[in-house]
């Protein structure tokens, strides 16, 4: 594939800027090179001295837990620094468009409007799948991502694999990217496994979900090798701090926690579908393949509102377009959902 007709000619021939890191990167010896304090930190765990830039520790450990090359992975401060890297990467403001198939996340439309690109809105059928003829249809000279998160988000459903596999072959002049945040609820397998075959495709993941490090920040994409190194030249020098790395990497050996979180996640939100079908004021529980179900409710803004003041905290999708009359709904603990229902069921009566 020739990326060099995807990427913008000045972000193509940028030279880096070379950190003290990038010079040097032993761990031992007399640091005299990056104007660091060497008295320490005033914190039980020294933090004066500048981290990895390139997260090596990281990736290695993420290789090992996904099979793939360390090669094929980028590591961001959450997924959102890698939409607008990816973003500023491929499109030159109004010079070029993007293809969103709303409803999705919103951080997709955001980061374009932020860039100054064109934004091509395709929505999702009723059910909540890709128009793939509209989608394909709709693509312009100039466009350069069209954006799928599978499984969706606000709608917690997968898309199918089918249609995905029309747009990546049929769209060969920008890249593909596929958002899967909530791929470890799914019981589809990752499309990380198939950049060697697809090399216009970009694949993000998150630590924010699954492996409950929502508040470290740290998001990954995966892509063809050529691809992560322009990601690694057009990132801040140290992006991922040095407190994150050590607390991720900690995570990331913990193998256990994941396995069990999936399991009690998966457990608890069968329960609360069952609790909530039961009750007839729920129009619609929506299929999900995430940790978060969309629900379909008589007076839904009305709930939302009760719930709020009593402490439960939802998401209302009311004013989303396919999304009416709807809440998002987080799994939580067991004991959490049963006081959702319950003043779910106060409400109502």
């Amino acid at each position: 594939m020739n990326y060099q007709s995807i990427i913008l000619p000045h972000i193509w021939n940028l030279k880096p800027y070379s950190s003290a890191r990038d010079e040097f990167k032993g761990k031992e010896g007399i640091f005299l090179d990056a104007n660091e304090n060497p008295l320490g930190s005033p914190l039980p765990v020294n933090w004066n001295r500048y981290p990895d830039p390139m997260q090596w520790d990281i990736k290695h450990e993420l290789a090992d837990i996904k099979h793939i090359p360390v090669e094929q992975i980028f590591i961001g401060n959450g997924s959102d620094e890698a939409i607008d890297l990816i973003m500023r990467m491929t499109c030159a403001g109004q010079e070029n468009s993007i293809i969103l198939c709303p409803p999705t996340y919103g951080m997709y439309e955001v980061s374009a409007s932020i860039n100054h690109v064109k934004i091509i809105s395709v929505p999702l059928t009723k059910e909540y799948q890709l128009n793939v003829s509209q989608i394909l249809s709709s693509v312009r000279a100039d466009t350069r991502i069209i954006f799928i998160c599978s499984p969706n988000n606000p709608t917690g459903n997968k898309i199918n694999r089918t249609d995905i596999y029309k747009i990546i072959d049929s769209f060969q002049q920008g890249f593909v990217l596929i958002d899967e945040a909530y791929i470890d609820f799914s019981d589809e397998p990752s499309f990380i496994h198939e950049l060697d075959k697809y090399p216009n495709v970009i694949v993000m993941q998150t630590l924010s979900k699954a492996y409950g490090l929502a508040s470290l920040r740290l998001g990954m994409a995966f892509a063809n090798p050529q691809i992560i190194q322009i990601l690694n030249k057009i990132k801040p020098p140290y992006n991922i701090s040095g407190a994150t790395q050590a607390l991720v990497l900690e995570a990331l050996k913990n193998r256990e926690f994941l396995f069990n979180s999936l399991q009690q996640i998966n457990h608890a939100k069968n329960t609360l579908i069952s609790k909530l079908e039961a009750m007839p004021q729920v129009v619609k529980v929506y299929p999900s393949q995430a940790n978060f179900i969309l629900v379909k409710l008589e007076r839904a803004q009305e709930l939302f509102n009760y719930l709020i003041s009593q402490k439960v905290i939802t998401r209302s999708r009311t004013n989303v377009a396919l999304c009416e009359d709807s809440i998002r709904i987080t799994v939580g603990l067991p004991e959490e959902n049963q006081i959702l229902i319950q003043k779910m069921q106060e409400f109502y009566s």
